[in-house]
């Protein structure tokens, strides 16, 4: 299994000197299957450059699937080169929580005024699948829904493929439960034993109370809970909009130096916008 990032980024698109490690889109992951097939999570303004190197692959068919339908997972769908592509098809999945469809979740961002084209008239072939709690097969992989603790509900995924899992939950919320999420023991059961887990990071600890119930967990809580499900690496998302280079980089050694005290130590890194991991 092959997971790139094109988007580690919170709540808006940023650009400047000070994001330049890290990058500055939103919400964007690509996962390669052993048997070669393309799963995109969420669609953030990172989606756009994703689309444009499978394009020049010569990629034409891929699976995407969506988290929940906050803006900033949704913002770069527009933008996604081979929706305009007549021998594109892509499989559209997720859970519509708030909303009666995923090809409504989907076709607000480009209704206008918003978007000149809007969804129905674009090129490629479009199918969709509510998929909200039972596994599914993408080629090689066994993908799990899990039910994240956010503002208007929403989905993770654990992602199985020769006896490897990763899992991925961004904007979930681990010390407040929201309507449809889950219990922080709830996620180290989700998470148990891990080969990778990627999970929200929003807030320092000393920032918390300020914003708790808005739906994200401090680096201090996902650092717990990884080391509760005894994952073996555990990436740091969903980078607050306002944070720099050096602010995450402090995080990261903040991250790394508690868990070297440990005696079953964790891999703990802050993700970046173009970093490739395989498991």
């Amino acid at each position: 299994m092959l997971i790139r990032c094109w988007g580690s980024r919170g709540s808006i698109p940023v650009s400047g000197p000070e994001y330049l490690k890290y990058g500055g889109d939103t919400t964007c992951i690509e996962l390669r299957t052993a048997d070669d097939q393309t799963l995109i999570i969420d669609a953030g303004s990172g989606i756009r450059r994703l689309g444009a190197r499978l394009l020049e692959e010569g990629r034409s068919e891929m699976c995407l699937l969506f988290t929940h339908a906050h803006w900033d997972h949704l913002l770069g769908f527009p933008f996604f080169r081979p929706l305009y592509r007549e021998d594109c098809h892509l499989k559209i999945m997720g859970c519509p929580c708030a909303q009666d469809s995923v090809r409504e979740m989907i076709s607000h961002c480009m209704q206008p005024p918003n978007f000149p084209v809007p969804l129905d008239k674009v090129q490629a072939r479009l199918s969709f699948r509510e998929q909200c709690r039972e596994s599914f097969r993408v080629g090689s992989v066994t993908v799990s829904p899990i039910p994240i603790s956010h503002p208007n509900r929403g989905l993770g995924y654990s992602f199985s493929e020769d006896g490897r899992t990763f899992v991925f939950l961004t904007d979930n919320e681990l010390r407040f439960q929201h309507t449809g999420g889950g219990t922080f023991d709830d996620y180290v059961q989700a998470c148990a034993a891990a080969d990778l887990l990627i999970h929200d990071a929003e807030y320092a600890p000393d920032e918390y109370e300020r914003f708790r119930t808005w739906g994200h967990s401090t680096f201090a809580d996902a650092v717990d809970l990884a080391a509760k499900a005894r994952v073996k690496r555990l990436g740091l998302f969903h980078h607050n909009q306002d944070r720099t280079d050096a602010q995450i980089d402090a995080i990261e050694q903040t991250c790394v130096t508690a868990e070297a005290r440990q005696e079953d130590a964790l891999d703990c890194f802050a993700v970046r916008g173009g970093m490739e991991i395989r498991i």
